[in-house]
């Protein structure tokens, strides 16, 4: 039996070093990629669930038709209480599915390596205990949790986007940014009125810390997910 599914969204948004992460703490993981057509499974069985990021929100079911399946596995992973990671869309998908808002275009875009800060909520956290008060990761969105499910707790934020990490229920969790991507993914964004060199030498300034920080959380979700 695998013990993590992980939904890819995007050719570009692979599992990357939280998959190899994952691996390394004894877990199998299978990843299915339905924009390249994998089909979804109808149910978890009894795994976890990772899904990753992409250029959609989570009801953009016109444009990515597999979301649909998707916002379903979710909600077992929510109702069956198995463990979850979402990440960006996964994250965002995590929030609406349980109550929340997701909005297009919320507020300031944040690219690049980012400082996040932990809230004091994130001290009981199975994930995000012990970390130090800033955290930084890397970035690439413009839209946003608005407004989280209620009962969610609220891990950590930035100003321009509050809901950076949040949990649901006792082992659903939700993250606006990508510990899964090293700097060299910066270099190749798409141009948008930004210096990408810039953002990738500042990413490379603050990568040994981050690492340490998103290999800690993401050795902490194996654990969870073995034991569930």
């Amino acid at each position: 039996m695998r013990e993590v599914l992980i939904v890819q969204n995007a050719a570009s948004g692979g599992p990357r070093r939280v998959g190899d992460w994952l691996a390394e703490d004894g877990l199998d993981l299978e990843v299915v990629r339905p924009f390249d057509g994998d089909e979804l499974p109808a149910r978890l069985g009894g795994r976890a669930l990772v899904v990753l990021g992409g250029g959609y929100l989570p009801s953009d079911d016109a444009r990515a038709p597999w979301l649909p399946a998707t916002r379903e596995l979710v909600r077992e992973a929510i109702d069956d209480g198995r463990p979850y990671l979402g990440i960006c869309l996964g994250g965002q998908m995590l929030a609406e599915v349980a109550g929340g808002l997701v909005k297009a275009d919320a507020g300031e875009p944040e690219n690049g390596s980012t400082p996040i800060t932990l809230r004091p909520e994130a001290a009981a956290d199975p994930l995000f205990h012990d970390l130090p008060g800033v955290v930084t990761a890397i970035e690439h969105h413009k839209d946003a949790v608005v407004e989280l499910p209620e009962g969610a707790v609220w891990l950590a934020r930035t100003e321009a986007c509050p809901y950076q990490a949040f949990r649901v229920g006792a082992a659903a969790w939700g993250v606006q940014f990508h510990p899964e991507v090293t700097p060299e993914r910066i270099l190749e964004w798409d141009d948008r009125g930004f210096d990408l060199a810039d953002l990738h030498r500042r990413a490379l300034l603050d990568e040994p810390a981050a690492v340490a920080v998103w290999r800690e959380v993401t050795r902490r979700f194996a654990g969870v997910a073995r034991m569930s």
